[in-house]
């Protein structure tokens, strides 16, 4: 069974969703809500990942869906059937924790093996099940090791495994790649990503690293404050950010305030601090608020041929910093009254610009979009 291509996820048919939240909350001193109003499906197949800042709610609505948290108001449905006040082990759910919470004294195997136990899974059968597990993972020869004896990708592969040996229709990951070096966590991303695809396996992943989340997930739910800001495909979330929070907390993004003034051949017209025009793509704002945020990302800026005039949005600022970056450098350029603007421009087109002097830069108005708070 293979996963459904992302943009079967843009929106989750009722018949295709394994999971479903609706008006979930969770208060943990009856006053101050930590999950508001949450509803979200998560369609079979699907790879999601809640994303956001500490304190953002995406933990606690993880720890729900396993069963460690009950919801305080809503329900919670598993294929089709509520569960908010089932215990985790009758969810048929499997868990990886950012620990691993591997038992030092027991070997990989015997790791691997514990969730059977609780389902009345022995002798054979138990071992046929774990050496699938094991070789699901690449671990199949290590099955005699203790976790001790194993690197840390090795011992978050054991984890795996043993979130997989019972064959669950689900899998939660909480922060499970956060112990692990900068080069390893990357290539356990892609290796996770490639076996819940070819498995078909339903993930619900957690974390709070954008890079990661943009690498593995079908949809991303971004979470703030609560509540879910945008939730999305990784390109739509990071092309068309639909509101501030997401657009700074998704890679960098120059965002400055401006006026709406009118529009013009398709194309948003604003002011900004300084007085100048510039174009945005005219994404049909809800509130019609005139005061707004212009946001654009520093690979969307490039330097103009000459002085700012003719087609686009062209502008001139004085070069506060420049940082050298392999293959480009990023310039933090003072800009429309001093706002600072950051720009990434490839090196073999920074010749004879310097800290102090003046640089004329141009973005497309297409890359250039409106926000409200």
């Amino acid at each position: 069974m293979n996963a459904m291509p992302a943009d079967t996820f843009t929106t989750v048919r009722s018949e295709d969703a394994l999971v479903r939240f609706s008006q979930v909350k969770k208060s943990y001193d009856g006053i101050h809500y930590v999950v508001k109003d949450l509803n979200l499906d998560v369609a079979k197949g699907e790879f999601l990942t809640m994303l956001g800042p500490s304190g953002s709610g995406k933990t606690t609505t993880l720890m729900m869906l396993g069963g460690f948290e009950r919801p305080t108001l809503g329900q919670i449905l598993l294929n089709g059937n509520p569960v908010e006040r089932l215990p985790p082990e009758r969810r048929n759910i499997g868990f990886v924790f950012q620990n691993y919470a591997l038992f030092p004294h027991m070997t990989v195997a015997e790791n691997v093996a514990f969730p059977l136990r609780y389902r009345g899974i022995r002798g054979a059968a138990a071992g046929a099940k774990v050496a699938r597990a094991l070789g699901r993972v690449g671990l199949e020869a290590m099955g005699d090791r203790r976790p001790a004896q194993l690197s840390g990708g090795q011992q978050q592969r054991v984890a795996l495994a043993r979130a997989l040996v019972f064959e669950p229709s689900l899998v939660l990951m909480d922060e499970p790649l956060g112990a692990l070096d900068k080069q390893l966590r990357e290539r356990m991303q892609i290796e996770i990503k490639h076996l819940q695809t070819s498995l078909g396996i339903t993930m619900v992943y957690v974390t709070h690293d954008q890079s990661e989340a943009l690498t593995m997930s079908d949809r991303i739910a971004v979470f703030h404050d609560g509540r879910i800001q945008q939730l999305a495909d990784p390109k739509t979330l990071y092309n068309a950010p639909e509101n501030r929070f997401v657009a700074g907390f998704i890679g960098e993004n120059n965002t400055m305030p401006c006026t709406f003034v009118g529009r013009e051949a398709g194309l948003a017209v604003v002011r900004m601090a300084d007085g100048a025009t510039l174009r945005a793509a005219d994404t049909l704002l809800s509130g019609g608020k005139a005061e707004l945020s212009l946001s654009v990302r520093p690979e969307n800026i490039g330097l103009a041929s000459g002085q700012p005039n003719g087609p686009g949005n062209l502008f001139s600022g004085q070069v506060t910093d420049m940082f050298f970056l392999g293959d480009h450098m990023r310039l933090s350029v003072a800009a429309f009254g001093g706002q600072t603007v950051t720009a990434r421009i490839p090196v073999g087109q920074v010749r004879g610009i310097a800290v102090g002097g003046t640089v004329h830069l141009a973005c497309s108005p297409a890359d250039c979009r409106l926000l409200e708070d």
